[in-house]
């Protein structure tokens, strides 16, 4: 089951004409995809992010920052902008013993907030690479945010696992090319492909009887990945990539190729 697809009683709704819910609604039309192709691209269902788009429920920290990589955008303004939707909002400050006294409030638009995210994001970058000893110029790699069981079921661009990915096994045609990607850091693996096919279909990453599958574009643009899988080794983990109708697989006890 897609993630979002149950509960929404457990999440509140946010506002839904405020910063943070337009600035989502922006992101989406800056894909240019749809809901299904939302929830193709994403562990999040299409009626996950139909809520989450019109304000009905607030959406959790990786829905956000995998619809901002989908828009090529870097996520964290429109963090800002969710963390700041959490706080309670009202024009006065409530206490048991004194009257509630007016609180004047003053909102940045939209772009200086995002601006000002930005170049914070910047400095701290900054002050982050001097203390590391890296150069200014070039900011350290951006840290895992999962590791292990914590990382099954996320996506490896969204939790930034595929920084020091390594490809263990492909295998590839003219039309298509199917790897298996495993993180170190991370400790888990997931499945990759890039083909040239016309309509939607599924990859998949397996480890024994856990399997975990998501449907890819097929456009050939860019590589589409599984779901994560949290494994300690990538020895037993087998990536498969429906292609053509035929499922193409790889990993490190298969034949380099073959489809079946």
């Amino acid at each position: 089951m897609k993630a979002g697809a149950a509960q929404t009683a457990a999440t509140p709704p946010v506002e839904r004409d405020g910063p943070f819910v337009t600035e989502l609604r922006g992101l989406k039309e800056r894909t240019g995809l749809s809901l299904a192709a939302l929830a193709a691209r994403t562990p999040y269902s299409k009626s996950a992010w139909h809520r989450y788009l019109n304000g009905a429920q607030r959406p959790p920290r990786s829905a956000v920052e995998a619809l901002a990589r989908l828009a090529g955008v870097e996520p964290a303004p429109v963090l800002a902008l969710w963390e700041a939707a959490d706080r309670p909002q009202g024009p006065y400050e409530p206490s048991s013993d004194v009257p509630p006294r007016p609180v004047r409030t003053r909102r940045l638009p939209l772009s200086a907030l995002a601006l000002f995210v930005a170049a914070a994001a910047v400095a701290l970058t900054l002050v982050a690479a001097h203390r590391s000893g890296a150069p200014s110029g070039r900011p350290a790699a951006a840290s895992p945010r999962c590791r292990g069981v914590s990382c099954q079921g996320q996506l490896p661009d969204v939790s930034a696992c595929d920084r020091d990915a390594q490809t263990k096994s492909a295998v590839r045609d003219a039309s298509y090319a199917v790897r298996l990607r495993y993180s170190p850091s991370c400790g888990a693996a997931w499945a990759e492909v890039r083909a040239r096919a016309t309509a939607a279909r599924v990859i998949s990453v397996r480890s024994g009887r856990d399997v975990l599958s998501a449907s890819y574009p097929g456009d050939g643009t860019a590589g589409s990945s599984s779901p994560m899988l949290a494994v300690t080794s990538p020895e037993g983990v087998e990536a498969c990539a429906e292609v053509d109708g035929k499922v193409a697989c790889t990993g490190l006890d298969r034949e380099p190729a073959g489809m079946r």
